[in-house]
């Protein structure tokens, strides 16, 4: 089976192609990865030479180019979006250049060279937020940031695709992420890098937003699952089943890290902030999938990993946070 894997180059994309190399000896994949901010070929430098691996530098919305490379391919897993909260607050532009019309670029590609499975990866957000109970694959679609709005767009694109060109196609949908090889943007690797300068924690608001937690390779699992036992046409949540509030979630970091809760600093809340997140995994788990990493043990073996490959993400960190991140969270 051949996979054109896009936005492999990311995080959880990275991830899942490692997974997928090293479960299925015969499977071969091309990673189209456009190498935006949260694009690092570093990530996959233990992989780069392996003969069933290939790099093809490409935007998504380019469809002669994702055209070309998808001629042979079985199947397409499209990781490739922005998803940074924060930053489609601040510029919604490339969000719906990216997720909506670069999608749309997928799917017709998809479609002329007669692809056997696409799956589009997306995320809980577009469900909007919840304060009680959990969401299902049946639920409203109600995103409150124009990057929940942009993947929700796009999400309708793919089950249109399906309903009007019969094309078979699977949308995923997980809860936050966490993991190695995470773009330090990220809460969680944030939060994890600061403390290890010793540099303030930009926690939002009264921090008792909730979310649940995925480790990343959970979701790679998940996705699995979901491209070779689930039905065309069908939505599947991917969760983590483990539900933290943002400052138990900071307190937990500073803890393993053996770092002082003084560290952390109040900042005015985010915009639209959805104060919790919750779905309902039970359609998946009837196929097999159940999160096979406890949330503080894979929080210390993420820890561990940051404070061990500061190679990777700092050269990342030093040049986007402080044109961005520190403006935006006013940090010091």
């Amino acid at each position: 089976m051949k996979l054109f894997v896009t936005g492999g180059a990311g995080f959880i994309g990275s991830n899942f192609i490692r997974y997928i190399i090293k479960k299925y000896p015969k499977y071969k994949i091309i990673n189209y990865d456009k190498l935006t901010y949260a694009g690092n070929l570093d990530n996959l430098r233990d992989v780069e030479k392996n003969p069933r691996y290939k790099f093809v530098k490409g935007d998504i919305c380019d469809f002669k180019l994702v055209s070309k490379h998808t001629k042979d391919a079985d199947a397409i897993v499209n990781f490739a979006a922005e998803t940074h909260v924060d930053r489609s607050i601040l510029n919604a532009d490339q969000f719906i250049k990216t997720d909506v019309n670069g999608t749309f670029s997928l799917l017709e590609a998809a479609r002329a060279n007669k692809i056997k499975k696409f799956v589009h990866i997306s995320t809980d957000e577009v469900y909007g937020s919840i304060l009680k109970g959990s969401f299902t694959e049946n639920s409203p679609i109600q995103p409150n940031s124009p990057y929940s709005a942009a993947k929700a767009s796009s999400d309708m694109l793919v089950r249109s695709y399906f309903v009007t060109y019969g094309l078979p196609a699977i949308i995923t949908r997980c809860s936050n992420n966490y993991g190695p090889y995470q773009y330090p943007g990220k809460v969680i690797p944030l939060f994890v890098t600061n403390a290890m300068d010793n540099k303030e924690l930009p926690l939002y608001g009264d921090g008792k937003n909730v979310r649940d937690w995925l480790y990343v390779l959970d979701h790679c699992r998940g996705i699995d699952i979901a491209m070779h036992k689930g039905k065309d046409g069908e939505v599947y949540n991917i969760g983590g089943g483990t539900e933290k509030t943002n400052i138990d979630l900071t307190n937990l970091i500073l803890s393993i890290m053996g770092k002082p809760k003084s560290l952390i600093k109040r900042v005015p809340d985010r915009l639209g902030h959805d104060r919790r997140y919750s779905i309902d995994c039970s359609k998946i788990e009837k196929l097999g999938y159940k999160p096979a990493y406890t949330f503080e043990k894979a929080l210390k073996e993420t820890v561990k990993w940051y404070m061990e490959n500061e190679k990777i993400w700092r050269r990342l960190k030093d040049k986007d946070f402080k044109k961005y991140y520190s403006k935006q969270y006013k940090t010091k």
